[in-house]
């Protein structure tokens, strides 16, 4: 019996996209939080962006385990145990908060949610090609992706109306209950797996497969490691100064208040629901050569950014403006690009081969952060001048990215038609 082309298993695809509405919600409110919680407290940008940067360590290391572990065991258990997990660390640091210093505290719960993230995004993006297949796959990767920006949307608007008003704790406990249900949901997932045998010890078996995967990009996707070292640096000059400049310029700068950082940070999420809706509305038409002009489009997103801090300007809006265009820009991108690695990776590799890429695209990413807060403390009122060259370097790296680009078009084509 053969399976519809574009569809397999709606229902569990259903349930994977609630589960990912509820506990990326709990997520988002958490990530905005805590590090406003921070900031608001010392006041120190260096801090700041050292914190973020050290939160960020685990998930890359621990995307690598994950990417194994979605190809390995039971991707259904690997989510239920990971949101499980942080109701029960939500509520721990909810007791216990008040006698803890807030820096360490705050750095140790971050990484501890960044590293159950890194376990947790692998196994649902190996369970994309088990449920979907076809143009339904770039679809459904643009469903999980707006379900994403949506709670980054929404997200940080609750986060800070609740984090204004009443502090951290509402945070930790409407993000605990989120987890929590969404545990709960995904205990009924069926997802297909792919029985693997091993004979040795867990790291080592975790070894053979991480470097199956290596050599897999190395040999049959030469132009998607180019790609992925690209990705690394714009998320090094880009990335890492949208994550530390904008709550930086938005507290040090601009003075906003708790309400209006969390809307500030809900525009970012807009934008990443309209680049996943453009990416879902052209799946048919999407070129990958097209991914040029999304990744040009960050710099003069960055450079309303940058306006922003300029003395005299209308600050909160051209933020706001900023923020937008450079998220629906890297959304598009990034859809269409996760669809197209997933549907030319073989089945038994898609789980490590999306960690790798998410790995080495992130790693640049924490030594960017440490960088940018010192930039922006040392720069002070002048900190315009490091959004600036942030919106230079993004410019000169989408150029570099578009012979790869055409490349991997090309070579996506040559195995589509020999398929």
């Amino acid at each position: 019996m053969q399976t519809p082309k574009n569809t397999l298993r709606q229902r569990d695809f259903i349930i994977v996209l609630l589960g990912q509405i509820i506990s990326l919600f709990g997520n988002a409110i958490l990530r905005f939080a805590l590090p406003l919680h921070l900031l608001r407290a010392t006041g120190s940008a260096a801090l700041f962006g050292g914190v973020s940067a050290l939160s960020f360590a685990p998930m890359i290391v621990l995307s690598l385990l994950g990417g194994v572990l979605a190809d390995r065991a039971s991707k259904r258990k690997i989510m239920v145990a990971m949101d499980f997990g942080v109701a029960l660390l939500c509520a721990l640091f909810l007791l216990l908060m008040d006698g803890l210093p807030v820096a360490a505290a705050t750095a140790a719960f971050l990484m501890l949610l960044y590293g159950a993230s890194g376990l947790y995004q692998p196994a649902v993006q190996a369970s994309m090609p088990a449920l979907l297949r076809g143009e339904a796959l770039l679809r459904g990767n643009a469903a999980v992706n707006m379900v994403s920006t949506l709670d980054d949307l929404l997200g940080p608007a609750l986060g800070g109306a609740l984090f204004g008003l009443f502090g951290l704790r509402p945070v930790l406990a409407v993000s605990a209950v989120c987890f929590f249900f969404s545990a709960v949901m995904e205990l009924f997932l069926r997802i297909p797996q792919e029985k693997r045998t091993r004979s040795e010890n867990a790291l080592v078996t975790a070894g053979r497969d991480l470097a199956e995967s290596w050599r897999y990009i190395r040999r049959a996707q030469p132009s998607l490691l180019r790609l992925t070292a690209l990705l690394a640096l714009f998320n090094f000059a880009l990335s890492a100064a949208l994550v530390v400049g904008v709550p930086v310029l938005a507290v040090d700068l601009l003075r906003l208040t708790d309400g209006a950082v969390g809307v500030t940070q809900a525009a970012m999420g807009l934008g990443g629901l309209c680049g996943g809706l453009l990416a879902g509305v052209w799946a048919g038409r999407l070129r990958l050569r097209h991914g040029f002009f999304a990744l040009l489009a960050c710099a003069p997103a960055m450079l309303l950014v940058s306006a922003a801090a300029l003395p005299g300007a209308p600050g909160w809006p051209l933020l706001l403006a900023g923020c937008f265009c450079a998220m629906t820009a890297a959304s598009l991108f990034t859809v269409h690009v996760s669809a197209v690695v997933q549907g030319r990776t073989p089945s038994h590799l898609v789980g490590k081969v999306m960690a790798l890429m998410l790995a080495v695209a992130m790693c640049a990413q924490p030594l960017g952060q440490m960088l940018y807060g010192a930039l922006f403390e040392a720069m002070g009122p002048r900190a315009y001048v490091v959004t600036f060259f942030a919106a230079l370097a993004a410019a000169l790296l989408a150029f570099c990215a578009r012979a790869t680009l055409r490349r991997m078009e090309a070579e996506h084509g040559s195995a589509a038609a020999g398929a």
